[in-house]
């Protein structure tokens, strides 16, 4: 196993980990939450799954976009998300949504990101071509395992649950952070000469308008704007790295993720904080 692959195996299992933290907590309620609520549902279905992919057709129609670059945002558009949410809003119930939002994704994406290649193949010369099984093994082993995994343990161990989701969530965080930092100390040189000829402009229109978008569809609910917002603006880069580099082995697509990765997380940031100062008017007490 080379350092590439180990660093990928490290942020999958990262994911992993959070996933399964996820399911330490879920309840039934919390993963039919968004199938009881069919209106938010279907909002939540078009901002992801109609808007995000319509808006890279347009970057990759009107911007001379590098290939990495058109592949990257193509993956990127049609990969479902485990919402990462900030933990503040972990404690404000968030995660009702979030999760119901991440199972519905996480099984749809089966069906719709080989539909998805094969829309993006009849509009450009750009030839994708995706397998169901492999999709069908990363939502399996990154989503769906983890999830359940952490739903049996609390469930017949419930005593231990709380000290198992705390160091679950800690040893989760310290991975991320270290895939993350491997993978940038390992790619600088590369990510700082992908940033030219239009791949920071259009990746930035990715982000923002994924949380412009998810914020207005999730509403009127605040907590519902804030879930999708942040889901429609981020993406799932495992699924996204295995569409790019089964459809073009030869190309480094590392440097292009990792860029979008730095930059959604940037602009994440002041979308955060305004949702906090907000909540913070509202229910009368200072943000933090």
């Amino acid at each position: 196993m080379n350092v590439k692959a180990l660093i990928l195996l490290v942020l999958q299992i990262a994911i992993a980990g959070t996933v399964f933290s996820y399911g330490l907590q879920a309840r039934r309620d919390d993963l039919l939450y968004v199938v009881a609520r069919p209106g938010l549902l279907l909002r939540s279905l078009v901002a992801m799954l109609v808007v995000m992919p319509l808006l890279v057709v347009a970057c990759v129609y009107y911007l001379e976009l590098p290939q990495p670059t058109a592949v990257v945002l193509t993956a990127l558009a049609i990969s479902p998300v485990p919402p990462l949410l900030p933990k503040k809003e972990n404690e404000a119930g968030v995660p009702r949504y979030g999760l119901g939002l991440l199972v519905v994704l996480a099984l749809m994406s089966i069906v719709t990101v080989p539909l998805s290649v094969a829309l993006f193949n009849w509009l450009f010369t750009l030839p994708l071509a995706v397998n169901p099984l492999s999709i069908m093994k990363i939502v399996l082993t990154m989503i769906i395992v983890p999830l359940a995994a952490g739903r049996l343990v609390a469930r017949f161990a419930s005593r231990e649950t709380p000290r198992l989701l705390t160091l679950v969530r800690r040893l989760a965080r310290l991975m991320l952070i270290v895939g993350v930092i491997a993978l940038l100390a390992g790619t600088w040189r590369a990510i700082w000469s992908s940033t030219g000829h239009g791949t920071v402009v259009a990746i930035m229109a990715f982000v923002l308008a994924g949380l412009a978008v998810g914020h207005c569809l999730g509403a009127p609910e605040p907590r519902h704007s804030m879930v999708l917002a942040l889901s429609t603006a981020s993406r799932h880069p495992a699924i996204a790295l295995a569409i790019s580099a089964a459809n073009y082995p030869g190309e480094q697509f590392a440097p292009t993720l990792a860029l979008y990765l730095i930059l959604c997380t940037i602009l994440v940031i002041p979308y955060v904080k305004w949702q906090r100062s907000r909540s913070a008017v509202r229910s009368g007490t200072p943000s933090r």
